[in-house]
């Protein structure tokens, strides 16, 4: 019997040297003349132990890592090929604790099919969520989603359902479904792991959006900097065309549903939905104004869906087990599961996606481990750059949209990076502000021009020129930004900033700044 070695091909682990691991893999199997075939899967998550290497036993697969060229040849010569005891050997990989505590809903195939087989897909569980939609009304398949308490994954929270019964309910020749696959925030990655590792259920969660609100054709905006995840998406949507999946007549019904990939050119301002329009008409990418929403006049012009990646991958497992198994997940109102992506100083980084409630306590201590350097953490920024920074002394809060905004947070993308005791707040303020400088599509002032004397007014209090008046005017200039930018890069850059200086007063008092005697 054929045996089944998996390596990841998740942009993750070839950055770690999957690639070549496989390749000397492939070379010790030709050499000893194995009855073994290499499949490149998507990645488990576990990233401080890629490149992962799994064999499918009798008992389930074994998992090896981190596994280097030079490991080959002895876990080959271990008995690889029959789970055979190493060093390296981690047991069964359902037992690994960071896996074994998730609950995977949305990733429930990542890292374990052939992301570009549909037989592996259909094996798992693949298309019954859309081979439902196709026996509901538009209106029925709408209820279902906004019954599960689905909220948008991409940051804002909007509940999916209302959005969808928006566009269902206006009236166009035609209409559009947009996948927001501009994945920038720094220390996310579930947006690149789910196109990488399980391409198809994004394509089933469009064609059901598609179904829902009766457009007809959609678009996968990904980012210029994901090579993998655009030839992954490309290859699976053509597969998907020829499989029935999509097209004039989605798995024999009578919607029709096709889409395509269009590839965006690295700008952060065009994950902000109205600039990412923009782009795709092939236009520079700005922020529009609101009204009129995307809902009601988007993409060229007519009424359209702008979900995220995750959002939309959700759907399926929803249509499949129904909107009351999805709900019960969660707390208040937010409801399922989140993807976290643990990044930053920790010792275990990567994917675990749970239900919300976990306090940030919890995710930093028990499932990353606490940092790598072993020193205390002083800070832990959630919602990627325009997130705030929050203090042990809020590790109490709950992973959950309403208590992270009680605190001034955001949950955002739902990234969580972490800082050890040597990191400088006032720095990372800095940091914020210039982000938002160089960003910047420049269309309002208070984000174009408030950033840039935000970067300003740091430098002078880390140089310990009027401190006091310094901090206020930062102070007065967060505000400006916050009610008066067009999106949220000007509106949520204060988070980090305001954080750091309302959570860390220390590093925002340097020694003042003494002349040099004549």
């Amino acid at each position: 019997m054929t045996v089944k070695i998996y390596v990841p091909k998740d942009a993750a682990a070839v950055a770690c040297g999957a690639d070549r691991v496989a390749a000397k893999l492939g070379e010790a199997i030709k050499a000893r003349n194995l009855d073994v075939v290499i499949v490149r899967n998507g990645s488990r998550g576990m990233h401080w132990l890629e490149p992962l290497v799994e064999v499918e036993t009798a008992s389930g697969r074994i998992a090896y890592g981190p596994v280097k060229v030079s490991d080959v040849d002895s876990l080959i010569g271990a008995g690889l090929a029959e789970g055979g005891a190493h060093a390296l050997s981690l047991g069964l990989t359902e037992d690994i604790p960071f896996l074994k505590n998730q609950t995977r809903l949305t990733f429930a195939r990542c890292g374990v099919i052939d992301p570009l087989s549909l037989a592996d897909y259909k094996a798992h569980g693949g298309l019954k969520g859309l081979e439902r939609a196709v026996a509901m009304t538009p209106i029925d398949v709408v209820k279902e989603v906004t019954d599960s308490g689905l909220r948008g994954r991409g940051g804002a929270g909007f509940p999916t359902g209302i959005k969808w019964k928006t566009v269902l309910d206006a009236v166009d020749d035609r209409k559009y479904i947009v996948c927001n696959a501009d994945e920038g925030d720094s220390g996310t990655f579930a947006d690149r792991m789910i196109m990488e590792g399980d391409p198809f259920v994004l394509i089933e969660g469009m064609a059901i959006a598609g179904i829902a609100t009766g457009a007809t054709k959609g678009f996968i905006y990904i980012r210029s900097e994901y090579p993998h995840a655009i030839e992954t998406m490309s290859r699976a949507v053509e597969l998907a065309r020829a499989a029935g999946i999509l097209g004039v007549s989605v798995l024999g019904s009578a919607n029709a549903f096709d889409m395509e990939v269009r590839v965006g050119a690295g700008a952060y301002v065009c994950g902000e939905e109205t600039a990412l329009l923009n782009s795709l008409e092939g236009k520079r990418g700005v922020v529009r104004a609101k009204p009129p929403l995307p809902a009601h006049k988007g993409l060229f012009g007519k009424p359209t869906v702008i979900n995220n990646v995750i959002s939309l991958a959700s759907v399926p497992v929803i249509m499949e087990k129904g909107a009351a198994f999805y709900r019960d997940f969660g707390m208040g109102r937010s409801r399922g599961t989140i993807p976290l992506q643990i990044a930053g100083n920790v010792k275990h980084g990567g994917l675990y996606e749970t239900a919300f409630g976990l306090t940030l306590g919890q995710i930093i201590d028990d499932i990353a481990g606490g940092t790598a350097t072993g020193r205390p953490v002083k800070a832990v920024q959630v919602g990627g750059p325009l997130g705030a920074y929050f203090p042990r002394a809020l590790f109490d809060t709950p992973f959950d949209y309403e208590a992270f905004a009680a605190k001034d947070g955001l949950i955002g993308h739902a990234g969580i990076t972490v800082f050890d005791e040597s990191a400088d707040m006032l720095k990372q303020a800095r940091f914020a502000m210039e982000f938002c400088a160089v960003e910047s599509c420049g269309k309002c002032t208070p984000c174009r021009i408030g950033s840039t004397r935000g970067v300003e007014t740091a430098d002078k209090i880390a140089r310990g020129i009027e401190p006091e008046k310094n901090k206020a005017l930062l102070t007065d200039l967060c505000n400006t930004m916050k009610f008066g930018s067009l999106c949220a890069l000007g509106g949520f850059t204060p988070y980090p900033v305001m954080s750091a200086m309302t959570h860390f007063p220390e590093d925002f008092s340097p020694a003042p700044m003494v002349e040099a005697a004549e």
